[in-house]
């Protein structure tokens, strides 16, 4: 189940298949960047997995809903407007036990 932070509620569901990937190329991106735009988020994620992933999905609605659940689960932090991404230490360390 996929949180949100701005409902507090659990929304959806995602398969694994598409979760893991983009989950683990939001995280890499951020971290080799530092901060990241969130408007520059599905173009790396895009970048850094699979284009067959896309065949059949819609990149911006995945990378969103995995966002906000790393947001929701204190693995990412956004700050000022246009919103720029950060990790937390916790999501520093969940990049250390994927890689």
């Amino acid at each position: 189940m996929m949180k949100n932070p701005n409902t507090g509620r659990d929304d959806t569901t995602i398969a694994t298949e598409i979760y893991e990937p983009v989950r683990d190329a939001i995280l890499a991106a951020i971290h080799e960047e530092g901060e990241l735009a969130n408007a520059k988020l599905s173009e790396e994620v895009g970048r850094r997995t699979p284009p067959q992933l896309w065949e059949e999905a819609k990149i911006l609605w995945y990378v969103t809903t995995v966002k906000l659940h790393l947001e929701a689960t204190g693995l990412l932090t956004k700050h000022s407007s246009p919103q720029v991404l950060r990790l937390t230490d916790a999501g520093r360390s969940e990049l250390s036990s994927t890689t």
